[in-house]
């Protein structure tokens, strides 16, 4: 449900783009559709994510300036400035509070050495330099309807292939016995007398 309200500005972006061909009007339907995702948040979870905020303001401010000016330009900058601004909170985390921001967000459900939630967040914010720069290269060397497509259906699928890979290299540092937490050798071992 979380992922899908996350989803809904992009994807209302891109169907009032497919119907007009025009990324002014869609850029002007995208503003008030991410104040709703914002607002539903905060009704639904009582909380609202910084990085929600981050994106509302960003979305403000350069598709304000894509509406007043009449010029995409604004507002295919911001996922790369979106991305790359994630790329510098993952890469300053453990600077900031002593832990990486990927461990963070995901310690609650996981526990993993140390070494291995550096990588992890290394891994991301590898991630987000990449896709930021790929925006770039998308909207310098394509048309604005290869972009739009992109904005949707690129960057999910190179985000649901990214979580994938990650979800591999989790499995191989997860527990193997069913949960506990305790691998074989670390089990206690049966006393002599509940031997057969």
């Amino acid at each position: 449900m979380k992922m899908l309200v996350d989803f809904l500005p992009i994807a209302v972006f891109f169907l009032v783009y497919q119907w007009t061909k025009d990324i002014v009007i869609s850029t002007a339907v995208l503003i008030p559709a991410t104040i709703a995702q914002v607002l539903f948040t905060w009704w639904r979870y009582r909380k609202v994510e910084r990085m929600h905020l981050i994106t509302l303001a960003l979305v403000i401010l350069l598709g304000g300036a894509t509406v007043l000016l009449g010029d995409g330009a604004f507002i295919k900058w911001k996922p790369t400035v979106v991305n790359w601004l994630f790329a510098a909170a993952f890469l300053l985390s453990p600077l900031i509070g002593g832990k990486p921001l990927i461990q963070r967000m995901m310690e609650k459900n996981l526990t993993l050495p140390r070494p291995v939630w550096m990588r992890l967040n290394l891994a991301w914010v590898a991630f987000f330099i990449v896709m930021g720069a790929v925006n770039v290269f998308v909207f310098m060397n394509f048309s604005e309807e290869v972009w739009v497509d992109f904005k949707l259906f690129g960057m999910l699928g190179l985000t649901l292939l990214f979580i994938l890979i990650q979800g591999v290299y989790l499995a191989r540092h997860l527990p193997r016995d069913g949960g506990n937490g305790a691998s074989d050798d670390q089990r206690p071992s049966p006393r002599k007398e509940d031997q057969p």
